[in-house]
């Protein structure tokens, strides 16, 4: 949300009308501003005709906006990467968007080229932060000619790139299985922690204790969630019975209730909460 919003604010500072300011000091042919800002639908008028010929901040700020969508859209398509790998297998994706899917490409080059397209989103945000430094130098009476290029290449490169995401995200499959099979009894050492927590037991010393039972069943060559209660009550007295219901992943997730956690009703309310955005966003363009 934090990049449609940005992206918004941008647009707001932006909508300003700089038409009537001449080459730097005005117009003196009795032009109506506000006649042409009505016509062109700007928001306002630019205030000092200097400013308007001569300053390029909307233009850095744009970019740098785009390079941080094209960053959060790069750091995307590696989890969806790595993810997709036969080493994890939790997602596929389709065909449509696997670079260099044609007839003889081998499936150990698919994920190759899925990489080198993320690689090449991460490339173009790296150079639209050089295109920033071009286009606000203190030598800028040449290069405020160079912006023009930076801004609509960026924008023709966005435009295409959220296309290919949202494509990518609305036909990928979730392996679900393949996820389940992943899970681990050591992954739910943490909850070990919080089940001392609530105990009584300070976290600093809660994290210490679920490290030496991880290295107890480690040493025994069994999974954490077999050790004896006897075992475990070597590591803390304060570990009862009850200590069965930490190795539980359905536990594990719901109990992470609060506001923007990963229960099924926190993650329901990000849903609905991300739609509701959406919708907004709809009926302002």
């Amino acid at each position: 949300t934090r990049d449609s919003e940005r992206l918004g604010e941008v647009k707001r500072r932006i909508n300003v009308l700089p038409l009537g300011s001449g080459a730097l000091a005005g117009n003196p042919l009795e032009i109506d501003r506000e006649l042409l800002r009505g016509e062109l639908d700007f928001a306002s008028i630019s205030l000092n005709s200097m400013d308007a010929v001569s300053e390029r901040d909307f233009v850095v700020e744009f970019l740098s906006i785009a390079t941080l969508l094209m960053i959060h859209l790069s750091k995307m398509a590696e989890d969806l990467i790595i993810y997709s790998t036969s080493e994890f297998g939790f997602l596929t994706l389709s065909d449509t968007y696997w670079a260099g899917a044609a007839a003889d490409t081998q499936p150990q080059q698919e994920p190759l080229g899925r990489h080198a397209c993320s690689a090449g989103w991460a490339a173009a945000a790296v150079g639209l932060l050089g295109c920033i430094a071009l286009t606000y130098s203190p030598f800028h009476p040449v290069l405020t000619q160079e912006d023009k290029e930076a801004v609509f290449d960026v924008v023709d490169t966005l435009n295409a790139v959220l296309q290919v995401a949202t494509g990518v995200i609305s036909t990928l499959q979730i392996n679900k299985e393949n996820m389940e099979k992943a899970l681990s009894p050591e992954m739910l050492s943490t909850d070990l922690a919080l089940y001392l927590v609530r105990k009584g037991m300070p976290f600093r010393q809660a994290h210490i204790a679920s490290g030496k039972a991880v290295h107890l069943a480690e040493s025994k060559g069994i999974p954490i969630n077999t050790l004896s209660l006897d075992d475990l009550k070597t590591i803390s007295p304060l570990i009862g019975s009850d200590v069965s219901q930490v190795f539980n992943v359905v536990n594990s997730v719901e109990q992470y209730t609060a506001i923007g956690g990963t229960a099924k009703s926190s993650v329901t309310t990000q849903i609905e909460q991300l739609r509701e955005l959406l919708k907004r966003l709809k009926e302002q363009a």
